[in-house]
């Protein structure tokens, strides 16, 4: 059985250690996973004024998170948190009350930074909010992962043996992930 994921990159920039390292994590996968991004650039700030009429770019993300059976949040760190960007795409996604698209839905976090720390603090604030949203969160491994050109390639390519080895067991938990929790919480 094959599963099809939803990838998120939290950030904006054309130039993103994030985007190459889901790069390298699509490389690295099990070959029964399928990635589809998730685009969040285009998307207007989120108000609750919307609930009644989301506009077309809100009502495509939550059919992109609908048509996957799993999510995958590759995010940088902004000052300690999420960015912001990210955190409207999920605002969009959880609402309006009821319609939340995290519900039941397996997840998985993981980010990379020029820092040594890895995006450790952003990415337990994301789970705090994916907590809130009901998400079935891939607790363990944790990945924060130091980012350097010597290591990430801008195609994804990994040039370090024993990293390689880590990201390919984070992706295999993660597909094992996703099929205990749709074992037990098919998607309808």
């Amino acid at each position: 059985m094959s599963y099809k994921v939803g990838y998120f990159v939290g950030s904006l920039s054309s130039t993103s250690v994030n985007r190459v390292l889901s790069k390298a994590l699509l490389e690295v996968a099990p070959d029964d996973l399928e990635f589809t991004e998730i685009i969040i650039g285009n998307l207007p700030l989120y108000s609750p004024d919307f609930d009644g009429d989301y506009p077309a770019e809100a009502r495509a993300l939550k059919d992109a998170i609908a048509a996957s059976d799993a999510v995958l949040f590759v995010t940088p760190e902004y000052n300690r948190s999420i960015p912001g960007a990210l955190k409207n795409a999920i605002d969009w996604a959880s609402r309006p009350w009821g319609q939340n698209s995290f519900d039941h839905m397996p997840t998985a976090v993981i980010g990379a930074s020029i820092g040594v720390i890895g995006t450790a603090v952003a990415q337990q604030s994301l789970r705090a909010v994916l907590a809130f949203c009901n998400a079935r969160q891939m607790t363990s491994p944790e990945a924060y992962i130091h980012f350097t050109k010597e290591v990430f390639q801008d195609d994804g390519t990994i040039t370090k043996p024993d990293t390689e080895d880590f990201l390919r067991a984070y992706m295999a938990e993660f597909r094992e992930h996703v099929q205990r929790v749709l074992t037990v919480l098919p998607r309808q």
